[in-house]
């Protein structure tokens, strides 16, 4: 069998990969109470043969709790709660980085604690709605636009979880400015329409991006610092702007004088959304100099593809590694992927299309051939 690339070690900032494949980020709604627990142990530690693993979006602070269920990592409870997780996982060999989502104004209060804030860069309400445990689906509401004060403190707010995720043991830190949360709502001239500095020219919209980023790798290295970004994308109610290319062109230059760890670049046209155009993705591998990892609709094929032209360092998988536990080990041997992806159980609050789903070489010795 051919030795190919991306089964081969890598380094990433300051850590050493078994493999270029990465378990890509993927909200699962299993912190009860926004704590993670050993239900969450055990799902990450069954995915530890992946090269890296990025988490489920994590937030640094009440004000970005958007979603139901989600964890945080601004308490002693969930700073304990990561530990188990991250010692689970560094037992099996694996690496783990934590990733930070501040929902900003997707979100709503139910699913946040009392006094918590909805926040974003201007007072622009998303479409859509947001489900919540109590009273399910809800509308957006109205956020409130950052004042000064507010962007100060969110900074201190991310500076201080990342010190915490590395008090709980995590590799590093992955700042989720994708998807339409806070980060790239700062970056859309369609959510961000301030008339400070921060807001109106692209320089000024990529502001406050990488005032964190350059805070976080102050706090903690930046070796540990990662961000993940989505041209095109059009989750939570973002849409295409004409300043896309030249806005990702000049934020790929300063993320690279930066010198953080890695961009991780997300493509979402397997579900849906706009290609990002190949163009987009070669000028930010030519302008920053470090890792990059690409994500989205990835068979093994492509993703050795991509990594021996050089346009990847390591490839992402998502949706692939919540049915496949032992993902890695099943694109290495050629082995079946599983078919049974129960997406109905994607965020539900139990074991049940998380923690079940089986091992190929463990259901084939189980299961004898007659």
């Amino acid at each position: 069998m051919k030795s190919l690339k991306v089964f081969t070690p890598a380094i990433i900032g300051s850590v050493t990969l078994d493999n270029r494949v990465v378990m890509a980020p993927m909200t699962r709604c299993r912190a009860n109470g926004n704590l993670p627990n050993k239900l969450m142990a055990e799902y990450y530690r069954q995915r530890a043969s992946a090269g890296l693993i990025i988490t489920e979006g994590t937030s640094p602070s009440p004000n970005g709790l958007g979603y139901a269920r989600i964890p945080g990592i601004f308490s002693k409870g969930q700073i304990d709660g990561w530990k188990k997780i991250t010692s689970a996982v560094h037992n099996e060999g694996g690496k783990i980085v934590i990733q930070l989502m501040h929902t900003g104004r997707i979100s709503h209060h139910l699913n946040m604690p009392d006094g918590a804030h909805i926040l974003a860069p201007s007072s622009i309400k998303a479409a859509g709605q947001m489900w919540t445990d109590s009273k399910g689906l809800q509308d957006f509401p109205v956020p409130k636009g950052m004042s000064k004060e507010d962007l100060a403190e969110t900074k201190t707010e991310y500076i201080i979880a990342a010190k915490n995720a590395v008090q709980a043991g995590f590799d590093g830190v992955e700042l989720h400015s994708a998807n339409g949360y806070l980060l790239e709502q700062f970056l859309s001239p369609l959510t961000n329409i301030r008339k400070d500095n921060y807001g109106g020219s692209l320089e000024n919209r990529c502001r406050f991006v990488l005032e964190v980023v350059s805070d976080v790798a102050e706090a903690i290295g930046k070796g540990k610092t990662g961000i993940r970004l989505s041209p095109y994308g059009i989750a939570s109610d973002m849409q295409p702007y004409p300043e896309i290319d030249e806005t990702y062109t000049y934020l790929a230059e300063q993320l690279n004088k930066l010198d953080i760890a890695y961009i991780h670049l997300v493509d979402h046209s397997a579900m849906g959304a706009p290609v990002v155009p190949y163009g987009i993705k070669n000028t930010i591998r030519n302008k920053f100099k470090n890792t990059v990892i690409l994500t989205g609709g990835y068979n093994r094929e492509r993703a050795e593809a991509d990594i021996q032209i050089g346009l990847a360092d390591l490839i992402g998988f998502g949706r692939p590694f919540i049915k496949n536990p032992d993902l890695v080990d099943r694109l290495k041997n050629e082995w079946p992927l599983s078919k049974d992806l129960k997406a109905d159980l994607f965020y539900s609050a139990d074991e049940k299309g998380y923690t079940d789903y089986p091992f190929y070489a463990k259901q084939k010795i189980e299961t004898p051939v007659k």
